[in-house]
């Protein structure tokens, strides 16, 4: 595609200027009329954070996304770049992205008068108009806006020169989106700097007369906890933002589920059938609902997505120690997730040296509950029936697959029991199969139909 090279060819070409604001304001509603997905990769958000999202773009405000760890606030903030234009002129060379039509740095400014038509014109891709800041305690005004530049200084420049100041990030993404992660730690001595850049639209650096009018949409998320532990946001630019938006955990196992296998990373080599994936979705629910849990800390989403790789990683691991081919998470991986992934949780005080208990305990209960949804109602009858004489079944996390079913034996009604945990075609494996039968004999020791011992890696099930 020709884009066009110089001032000249952009008007001829039909360019029109449009603001940041407008520019969104524009592209969502086209993909509103066309029914096309406004925020790729946004799971549970459909009903409730996303129509006040877009009521605040179409308004033009600038915003803040206010929720617990782990919700997907900077995921969401990262999908509005998609609403801006696939490219957009700005004046070849220009630090803050100056328009072509209407520059308003002094450089482009003089270029501009010297050049006229011919002032050169570059193009720069929606992905490069994203700015992004994580508020941290050593991040100053100069970071943020500016300061003078003393390289600029000693090559011989006057002080007093716009020329030798050097550009922070905010003037930086001048004409795209810049998000302030966790404003709330951003010292409120520096918040005071975002003042002008929200309601004046200029930035000044030192003493300098110096007025850059700058086009800019501005996303800050913050953490509830951040209000009272940490620091605030100041009252001046509370008020500033035109819209504070409250963002959540997803409220269905279906919205957990999805966000699992959208995001757990698929290339660990091993399978995570989909009933174990359901169990720790509603292990994450539980954590999140139980009363040992802080609840303004929260339970982030990474908690689930970590415990599903953690899973699959232990099926690689014994396919490694065991020459298994074709790894296969089963029950027994779920195990490790509870040590992995204690230190991602925060606990009530009280609860103070049993946080392993817990999370084993509300595992349990989350293998019970997929068990009822999933087998609730099976006649299962012929797996217990190999138990009848005072049989047991040796199993644990090292045990292959293909062991594992010798020592099961022939099970009646198998493929039904498979069908039922949501394995279709394709997935007739050894490891499969052995993930089915486990997992319905880990149900049945949590049903009070069977016994289990469990013992350095090593569990029995027996009558």
């Amino acid at each position: 595609m020709h884009l066009p090279r110089n001032l000249r060819e952009l008007r001829e070409n039909g360019h029109v200027h449009r603001t940041v604001k407008a520019e969104v304001r524009e592209n969502l509603l086209a993909k509103l009329r066309a029914g096309e997905p406004r925020f790729p990769g946004i799971v549970g958000f459909d009903d409730t954070v996303l129509p006040h999202l877009e009521r605040a773009l179409l308004a033009g405000h600038d915003l803040v996304l206010l929720g617990e760890r782990g919700q997907g606030k900077t995921r969401l903030i990262r999908t509005v770049v998609g609403l801006l234009d696939e490219w957009t002129p700005v004046v070849e060379g220009c630090e803050i992205n100056d328009h072509p039509y209407a520059p308003v740095c002094g450089r482009c400014r003089a270029l501009a008068d010297e050049l006229g038509d011919e002032l050169p014109v570059a193009h720069r891709h929606r992905d490069e108009r994203y700015g992004e800041k994580l508020a941290t305690p050593d991040t100053s005004v100069g970071d943020l806006i500016g300061d003078i530049d003393p390289i600029k200084i000693a090559e011989g420049r006057r002080l007093g020169d716009p020329e030798t100041v050097h550009y922070g990030l905010v003037p930086r993404t001048n004409r795209g989106v810049f998000s302030v992660n966790e404003l709330p730690d951003l010292a409120e001595r520096i918040q005071v700097s975002l003042l002008n850049v929200l309601e004046e639209r200029d930035v000044q650096v030192r003493g300098y007369n110096l007025r850059l009018p700058l086009d800019i949409l501005l996303i800050a998320s913050a953490n509830p906890e951040d209000y009272t532990n940490r620091g605030r946001i100041i009252t001046p630019l509370k008020d500033r933002f035109g819209a504070e938006i409250r963002t959540h955990y997803p409220t269905s196992v279906e919205d957990e589920l999805t966000l699992i296998r959208q995001e757990s990373t698929p290339d660990i080599g091993a399978d995570v059938p989909e009933h174990l994936i359901e169990a720790i979705a509603r292990f994450t629910r539980l954590v999140r609902e139980s009363t040992a849990v802080d609840t303004r800390s929260g339970v982030s989403a990474r908690f689930s997505i970590a415990a599903a790789e953690t899973a699959a990683a232990s099926a690689v691991r014994r396919a490694a120690l065991a020459g298994e081919e074709q790894p296969v998470a089963r029950v027994c991986d779920l195990a490790p997730v509870v040590h992995s992934l204690r230190g991602k949780v925060e606990f009530e005080v009280s609860e103070e040296g049993r946080e392993t208990e817990i999370l084993a305990h509300l595992l349990r209960r989350a293998v019970a509950e997929t068990f009822r949804s999933r087998l609730g109602g099976m006649d299962l009858s012929p797996l217990t029936d190999r138990f009848a004489e005072g049989n047991q079944v040796e199993s644990g996390e090292l045990v292959p697959a293909g062991e594992l079913l010798r020592r099961i034996g022939p099970v009646q009604g198998l493929a039904r029991i498979m069908s039922r945990l949501g394995m279709g075609a394709g997935e007739e494996s050894p490891g499969h199969a052995a993930a089915a039968l486990e997992f319905a004999l880990e149900g049945l020791y949590l049903m009070r139909r069977l016994s289990k011992d469990d013992l350095d890696g090593v569990t029995v099930y027996r009558t």
